[in-house]
């Protein structure tokens, strides 16, 4: 029996070019934790910042406070 994959092949120089980042954002005081993963190629490097943007004034909805980000990038 043969299967069809629809898998993209990637040459090694594409391959190498994806940055990938686990993102976990949390309040101080312990009531929430949210974890993310995402990948950008590095020539779409501005979409990461412009995330970073949006995440730095993120707030908590019961206690106000500013919510921490904790980046991990594997480049």
């Amino acid at each position: 029996m043969k299967k069809n994959t629809t898998e993209q092949t990637f040459d090694g120089s594409e391959a190498e070019d994806v940055i990938k980042v686990r993102v976990t954002i949390s309040c101080p005081s312990g009531d929430y934790k949210k974890k993310f993963r995402n990948q950008f190629t590095r020539k779409d490097l501005e979409m990461i910042i412009v995330t970073l943007k949006i995440f730095d004034f993120l707030t908590c909805s019961k206690c106000g406070e500013l919510l921490n980000l904790n980046l991990e990038f594997e480049i």
